[in-house]
């Protein structure tokens, strides 16, 4: 009896962080992309995604270089 019976829409993006990682040794800046991916995930799924928590919709991980253009 699980009471997770929907899969969760943003598990995929999860594993490619996971997996992004793993691969190039826990060095974040190297998996911007796949973050990004999952952010985006998270700001329409974050009511019902699990694995959105911890997610900060509010930080593109793109643009860490130039500030975002959002109170121009």
């Amino acid at each position: 009896m699980s009471y997770n019976t929907k899969k969760d829409p943003c598990k995929a993006n999860a594993c490619r962080i996971q997996a992004c990682l793993k691969e190039n040794n826990y060095q974040e800046e190297k998996c911007k992309e796949v973050l990004e991916q999952m952010r985006i995930c998270c700001l329409k799924w974050h009511q019902t995604s699990l694995c959105c928590s911890g997610i900060d919709l509010n930080r593109s991980y793109l643009s860490d270089e130039e500030p975002q253009k959002e109170k121009q």
